[in-house]
């Protein structure tokens, strides 16, 4: 197993967890069903022999553990199933990013987990979820463990405990939300436990790593994402999700669903480049339609004519700024009053989708749902890897207390059935240059105008970006981009 060289010959001893005085009572079990309820102080086990364990901790009573072992146990015990998602839910990296893992891959996790809550087989049995030495992995793993014991919710059906994908069907249900405390501070002190220490996600920019996401900052982006509606697994479509984030069949993601998406850009018509499958605006025309998208927002330089989109009946921006740099006040708040005033939803694109798309999806987010910065990133990432690189992270970073005053504003005057006096300057206005010499944030060369010509003879951040993620072996029932929701069902063998 990876990572055993760091096993010290030492015996691994069980650390004590220190919990705050505060207790939460023991979740009621409906009846019949399994019995779930909160781990209470020091009340940790040994699971594995010596030195084999360096860390356990008791996620719900005598039932889920959490464990670092330095070897792969037997899984032969009558009374503990172990299992490890490692190489089964694999962070795919464009450089030295290693997660966190994507939505996908969270809640195929939690299903899994479900099932194994309720499965006869091991009814009986502590399951334990182990990780190895390797430290990503290791990352990961606490990801999702600290996600689905935070947060995750238990749909029960009569005596049975079904997995999340039983609301598809229309059953009603128990919904029983699991908290090991009162905040998600108290999920990361117990995977803290025993002094250990988790690496800190990174961007996917090529060189050194500038700003620290920590696990912290993602379980709290996923908890103000159940809040705010972002997240809801009984209605999360994962197949969807993972044909329409590949780059055969179009590379997007909805960052905030029904109101924002984020896509790599279209080209003027459907090829392959340098092994990326590029796709013209008329093959995103079903699927915007569908889904009620009536506005597209171009950060990039013209790779085709807005007009596609517009004579289709969508609205188009073009809001440029150069690919890795950061946008002027002057853009922020012109996307901003876009998105305010779309009537739909608003798909927006740069050349990969990532680094300009995700930077002022995130300032949508922290104006509107005063979530910080770090928080911000996480869910974007969460949703769409590799999203808001380099010094776009410390961009958004210095723009939180600006947008929360912005978003306190807005709501204010929400509140006091207001009209907020945002007129729609916008709807014949074309581009916007890079311009500002208001916005001291940037240098001389961010703030000269962009021409659509500087991208055009070199290979940018986005042109990198994307040719990683080409690079990445495709399903073999990968269908066309343009095909409806009825054939995309038939195609998957799923039902209607």
């Amino acid at each position: 197993m990876e990572g055993t060289a760091g096993c010290q010959s030492d015996p691994c001893t069980l650390p004590l967890l220190q919990r705050g005085a505060q207790q939460l009572p023991p979740c009621p079990a409906p009846s019949g069903s399994l019995r779930v309820g909160y781990p209470q102080k020091e009340q940790l086990v040994h699971l594995a022999q010596g030195k084999d364990l360096c860390l356990c901790v008791e996620w719900i009573k005598d039932r889920l553990y959490f464990a670092v072992i330095c070897q792969k146990p037997k899984n032969g015990s009558t009374s503990t199933h172990y299992f490890c998602t490692d190489d089964e839910f694999a962070y795919e990296n464009f450089y030295a990013d290693f997660g966190p893992l994507n939505l996908a891959m969270l809640y195929r996790y939690c299903c899994k987990l479900n099932k194994k809550l309720k499965s006869f087989t091991v009814i009986r049995k502590k399951i334990v979820h182990y990780t190895g030495f390797d430290q990503k992995k290791q990352a990961n793993a606490a990801f999702l463990i600290g996600s689905y014991t935070h947060h995750q919710k238990f749909p029960f059906m009569g005596s049975d405990l079904e997995d999340a994908s039983i609301a598809k069907i229309g059953t009603v249900y128990l919904q029983q939300i699991i908290y090991l405390g009162e905040s998600p501070e108290t999920a990361y002190r117990l995977l803290l436990s025993g002094n250990t220490a988790y690496l800190p996600f990174r961007d996917a920019a090529f060189g050194t790593c500038s700003f620290h996401l920590t696990l912290l900052d993602c379980f709290h982006a996923i908890n103000k994402a159940l809040q705010f509606g972002f997240l809801d697994f009984s209605t999360f479509d994962v197949e969807e999700y993972e044909h329409y984030e590949k780059a055969e069949n179009g590379d997007f993601n909805w960052i905030i669903p029904k109101k924002i998406l984020a896509f790599s850009g279209p080209h003027s018509r459907s090829r392959t480049e340098n092994g990326y499958p590029h796709h013209a605006p008329e093959a995103y025309f079903p699927y915007f339609r569908r889904h009620n998208v009536t506005t597209i927002v171009r950060l990039n330089k013209r790779m085709y004519d807005a007009k596609r989109f517009r004579e289709a009946g969508f609205e188009h921006y073009d809001l440029f700024f150069a690919d890795g740099s950061i946008p002027t006040d002057t853009i922020v708040q012109t996307f901003l009053n876009i998105c305010e005033n779309a009537e739909g939803a608003v798909a927006v694109h740069c050349k990969a989708g990532l680094g300009r798309t995700g930077t002022l999806i995130g300032c949508y987010i922290m104006k509107h749902f005063r979530m910080t910065a770090a928080e911000s990133i996480a869910w974007i990432r969460i949703c769409r890897p590799g999203s808001v690189i380099g010094s776009q992270q410390h961009f958004l970073l210095e723009k939180q207390s600006e947008l929360w005053m912005e978003g306190d504003s807005f709501r204010s005057k929400l509140r006091k059935n207001s009209k907020l006096a945002v007129t729609k300057i916008l709807s014949g206005v074309d581009d916007i240059s890079i311009n500002d010499s208001m916005n001291e944030r940037t240098n001389r060369k961010d703030t000269e105008l962009y021409s659509d010509e500087d991208e055009t003879n070199t290979f940018t951040q986005g042109d990198k970006l994307r040719a990683v993620k080409s690079k990445r072996q495709a399903k073999a029932n990968s269908i066309p981009l343009s095909l409806t929701s009825g054939e995309y069902y038939i195609v998957h063998g799923l039902e209607l």
